[in-house]
Order: C-alpha cells, then structure tokens, then sequence
C-alpha cells in the first residue's frame, strides 16, 4: 500500500480532478460526481493511496463555508425575514415529521428506541453544499422553490448542534441538562447572529470599502476571506455549525455597493475548495460491504428520497405553493445531509447504532448525494413529467 506527503496528495487530487473534471464537463455530467469519483478511487478503501481523509476534510470544509457566504450575498435582510415561513415552519414541520414517521419505522421493525431517534435525526437533514451549489449554478436561487429550500437548509443548520447535543445525552438519561443545553444553544445563535450584523455594519463594510480603495486585489481578496472565515470561526468558537457565520456574514454584506467584487474574489477559491469537499466525502465509500446489504441499502435510499421527497412537497403544498413549486422543493431536498456524517459519528462512539448499520447508512447518504446532482439539475423535467402522468394529484 502506498503512502504519500501532503504535497504529493494534494497532486494526485488535482491531477486526477483534473482529468475527470474535463471529461465530465465534456459529457455534460454534473462535476459533484465526478469529485466523489475521485475520492472513492484514491481513498483508503479503492486504490489506498490516501489514508489520513480527515486533515483533507478538515481543510476541504473551508469550500461550504465560502460557499454558504456567497449565498448569502444573495439575500438582503429584508429578503431573509420574507423566508420565515419556509425556514422556520416548513423547516421545523419537515425536521419533526421526518424524524416522527422514521422512528414510527424504527420501532415496528423492533429497533431500539434510541437507535431509531440517530437514524431519524440523519434522515430529516438535507444537503446545504450540494443544493445551494447546484441551484447557483443554475441560478435558481432566487425562484420560489430555490427559495423554499434555502429556508429549510437554514432552519437544519440551525437545528445541528441541538441535533448533535441530542446524539451525546441520550446514552446519559439526562432530560433537564438536555432541555439546558437547547436552550444555551438557541441563545448563543441569536448572539452570534446580532454580533456579525452589528460588527458588518458598523466596522467591515467600512473597512472594505477603505481597502477596495486602496485598489490593491490582493489586499481586498483578503480582507473578503477574512470576513468570511472570521465569521464561521466565531459562530464555530460560540458552539454552532460554521455554516451559519459564513451565511450571515454573505448577508451582512449583501446591500454593499462591492458585492459583484466581493464574488468574483471569492468564487476560484469557493469552488476549488468545495472540489476538495466532495473529494473527502468519496474518500468514505467502502463499496466492498455493499455486496452484502446492498438490500438494506437501497431500502433506506429509496425511503429516504421518496418519502422525505413526498413529505416536503405535500408540506410545501399544504401552505399553498403551486403544485410544481411544491413538488420542486421536494426533490430539491430529497437527499441525507454531509451533518449526517457527523451525527453517525457521534452516534457509532456512544453505541446508539451496531458498525454494520453505520455502513448501511453512509452508503445510502453518499449514493444520495451522488443522485442529488442530477436530481436537480432536472428538477423541473421530472416536476413537470410526474404531473403529466398524473403521478400526483394534490
């Protein structure tokens, strides 16, 4: 088996996304695919080239930051309080529901309790890297069911670290310091939140503005990443997912008269970076389990895409989207979550799920996540041909 320095790691990833990168843009394929690709094939379970896929994980997680900042350029203030109705309720019915109906399941099939509750909680979350990169690529962030899903995707990573605290209290049996924690964490995110829109606008937009007028690139493409970075270290440094300081930081920003400059510097570094992050999740696929219960698995992607899929549109339409904007929004968010990794994790070192469950669920997440692309990319064809059909009549 083969092992490398970080330099020569680093060549061998983009060499070889490289290569698959131009033959899939060449087949029109969506490039996501072509990232897990690589990961799979160099990771420590295909080729075993690479085996330490977490310091590539750790550093790749900067691309989701730059990526959920650049979303937030794209809203105002004024725009975001217009998606409370998909963040907070949509959101908060769509988490309950589909961890409801997973535990319901869960205990029929005679799971235990608690391993039930780790496979709801994975299940309810969706995908903030793939979605909010696929629908900017196609710029459907600013249509209604782009809109839909960005709200809910902000409502879950919201709900992560109460999500993530869950996981760890409950092999303890200790409700109250549960109850305590949520508290403690909701209170944190609304400082966060007020301490990087205060900070925005008082002390970094005039900042910026006095380093763009410097007209020195360098100088300003740092003092963007700074921004950014900045803000997802302290919402990190305060307990709570970078995602979320990386987002309103976008947003603190969103007015400014620099926004078109602020993306442009951003973006080469966003999408190397996000490469990097789809590269490590790859790195997870260990196909030689799949032979045994490739059964299971199916069962829990095609659960998992439909039902949760169903279960957002009818929710969609329940508060009277059009039929196709509901069932856009459902297959939009049809997929596990790159948080899902994290609560299998937690939930694998506290013994709440056996290892050959845990393998089920990550090859249902990653085979999710490399539908999800597509999904997308055609979500409006297959809207459209499942209401042709009569597939649904709602």
């Amino acid at each position: 088996m083969m092992h490398f320095k970080i330099l020569e790691i680093f060549l061998i990833i983009l060499f070889i996304a490289l290569i698959v990168t131009i033959i899939f843009r060449h087949a029109h394929i969506p490039i996501i695919l072509g990232y897990v690709l690589v990961g799979t094939l160099v990771g420590p379970n295909v080729l075993g080239w690479l085996q330490n896929t977490q310091a590539i994980k750790d550093f790749a997680e900067f691309g989701v930051v730059l990526l959920m900042f650049t979303v937030g350029l794209e809203f105002s203030l004024p725009k975001l309080f217009s998606l409370w109705r998909p963040a907070f309720i949509l959101g908060s019915l769509q988490i309950f529901f589909s961890s409801v109906i997973t535990v319901i399941i869960g205990i029929l099939l005679n799971m235990p309790l608690a391993s039930s509750i780790v496979i709801g909680a994975i299940v309810a979350m969706s995908s903030t890297a793939i979605v909010t990169r696929q629908l900017l690529h196609q710029n459907e962030i600013n249509t209604k069911h782009g809109e839909n899903a960005i709200g809910i995707l902000l409502f879950q990573d919201l709900a992560v670290i109460p999500i993530l605290i869950l996981m760890t209290r409950l092999s303890a049996n200790d409700n109250q310091a549960i109850w305590l924690t949520l508290l403690l964490s909701f209170t944190k995110g609304v400082i966060a939140i007020a301490v990087i829109l205060a900070s925005g606008k008082w002390i970094l937009k005039p900042l910026l503005r006095l380093i763009a007028g410097t007209q020195m690139i360098e100088l300003f493409t740092l003092g963007v990443l700074f921004v950014s970075i900045g803000a997802a270290w302290f919402t990190n440094f305060l307990g709570l997912s970078y995602a979320l300081g990386a987002f309103f930081s976008g947003i603190m920003l969103a007015e400014c008269e620099l926004k078109e400059k602020i993306n442009a510097e951003i973006r080469p570094f966003r999408d190397v970076l996000l490469g990097l992050f789809f590269i490590s999740i790859g790195m997870l696929v260990n196909v030689t389990t799949w032979p045994t219960t490739w059964h299971w698995i199916l069962l829990l992607v095609l659960g998992l895409m439909i039902g949760k899929g169903l279960l957002i549109t009818v929710l969609s339409k329940f508060f009277k989207d059009n039929i196709v904007t509901a069932l856009r929004t459902g297959l939009i968010l049809a997929q596990g979550s790159e948080f899902g990794f994290a609560i299998l994790t937690i939930a694998l070192s506290h013994h709440l799920l056996p290892e050959n469950w845990g393998q089920v669920i990550l090859a249902a997440l990653l085979i999710s996540f490399v539908l999800t692309p597509i999904i997308v990319r055609y979500n409006k064809k297959i809207a459209e041909c499942l209401i042709a059909k009569s597939v649904l009549r709602l």
